[in-house]
């Protein structure tokens, strides 16, 4: 099966947590604090693997969860950080954010990485808060939280040069007879229902890549029969060979079927339009298609490049093949995304900073505090410690929280949530 689009969930690993102990060996008195910090989680990396063809493993595993720091030990010992977990995708592969819609990487050199998501850094041991004022401190912070995403996996074969037209022109036949490629073929509309790479090589033996995409009917922009399956493939062509069946057997007109395909490809993303496109009049062995080409050029002009072939006895293929390789040398790379697009490239620009937090009054009265700056911290913090906890709301009091519930009508014996936890307000 050809799987080309899923949806998967990725979780960096968080950090080790921090530890509170203190040296305790003979004839040291008063050794002092000795907690070591926790390890750094693992990032998610997605690494290019050229033997993948498909995106079918993910069909079976879609979480992806990274492994977390070690925690900090006694003896300032520090926690292990851990290596990154590597997820082996094809090449092709566009990897977007599902949530905000980004591209988070565009994925199309063997070996190519790109760090997905971030790990947690590791919490600090106790001997990291010692102070003049206080030399043993009852303070360890938990590791931080790894980002976590929802995202979406999309891949779009790499191809030199693709092949599109209408169902039954002869596209898979003509892929067949130039490469050692062995597509389905029949007598029926969308024969081709995956995409199909051949390596073609020409007389002179320079070679290229050609790709035998599904059918095109009208509407394939807006998802009509394999619309989207097909175009997402051919954004990455640098050559287009649209292929049209001069033969009019099926009954319909071949500049009619021309503009068609166009509008289509124009309509689905105005950049496919940029690129260089052959046109190949094939079924030149069956009767009128000889009258049908002489029509079709006064109807096109002559910017149009034209070849007349016919796959099924071999006529024309020579240099038809030397052109498209011409094309596919002259040709740079279209970028599929502009740079601002990608996440991963460093644009430097003012943004107002979110608020650290945002408190509401709910319905029974309560009120809760969110906002990423506030919940990190809490996720943080130990609970189980009574410094830490004087710590957490010495954060919140600096942070302007005490006032805004204040503010709100907040009283003492109010409850306050955080997350799934609740407190009690008190002045």
């Amino acid at each position: 099966m050809f799987v080309d689009k899923v949806k998967i969930f990725v979780k960096a690993g968080d950090g080790g947590n921090g530890t509170v102990a203190y040296r305790r060996e003979k004839f040291i008195p008063d050794g002092g604090p000795a907690g070591g910090d926790g390890g750094k989680g693992a990032d998610v990396v997605f690494e290019v693997d050229e033997g993948l063809r498909t995106l079918m493993d993910f069909r079976y595993q879609r979480h992806f969860k990274a492994n977390r720091g070690e925690n900090g030990r006694p003896k300032n010992q520090h926690g292990k950080s851990m290596d990154p977990m590597v997820v082996r995708v094809p090449p092709g592969t566009t990897v977007t954010d599902e949530k905000t819609g980004k591209i988070v990487a565009d994925l199309t050199e063997h070996e190519q990485r790109a760090i997905i998501v971030r790990a947690g850094r590791g919490g600090r041991g106790n001997s990291r808060f010692a102070t003049p004022s206080n030399p043993a401190p009852e303070i360890a912070e938990n590791g931080a939280p790894g980002q976590e995403k929802d995202l979406v996996l999309e891949l779009k074969v790499l191809a030199d040069a693709g092949l599109v037209g209408f169902p039954s022109v002869g596209k898979s036949t003509l892929l067949s007879i130039v490469s050692a490629a062995r597509p389905k073929i029949g007598d029926y509309h969308f024969t081709t229902l995956v995409p199909n790479l051949g390596v073609v090589e020409t007389e002179d033996h320079r070679s290229f890549v050609m790709a035998d995409l599904p059918g095109l009917i009208e509407g394939a922009h807006s998802g009509v029969g394999l619309g989207h399956q097909f175009l997402r493939h051919i954004e990455r062509t640098r050559v287009i060979v649209h292929v049209i069946d001069m033969s009019g057997i099926e009954g319909r007109d071949p500049f009619e079927d021309y503009k068609t395909i166009n509008l289509e490809l124009s309509e689905y993303n105005l950049r496919l339009t940029e690129r260089p496109q052959i046109v190949v009049a094939n079924k030149m062995d069956l009767p009128g298609a000889e009258d049908n080409l002489e029509l079709f050029r006064e109807q096109v002009g002559e910017d149009v490049e034209i070849h007349s072939i016919s796959a099924a006895t071999k006529q024309g293929l020579s240099g038809l093949l030397m052109s498209i390789v011409d094309k596919v040398e002259s040709t740079p790379e279209f970028p599929l995304y502009e740079e601002e697009e990608l996440e991963q490239r460093v644009v430097y620009k003012y943004t107002q900073q979110d608020a650290p937090f945002n408190l509401t009054k709910d319905h029974d009265g309560g009120f809760t505090i969110e906002g990423h700056e506030i919940e990190v911290i809490f996720k943080m913090t130990d609970f189980n410690r009574h410094d830490s906890v004087q710590r957490f709301a010495r954060k919140m009091r600096h942070m302007g929280i005490d006032q805004g519930l204040r503010d709100l009508g907040a009283k003492d014996g109010d409850i306050v949530r955080i997350l799934d936890h609740e407190f009690e307000f008190i002045e």
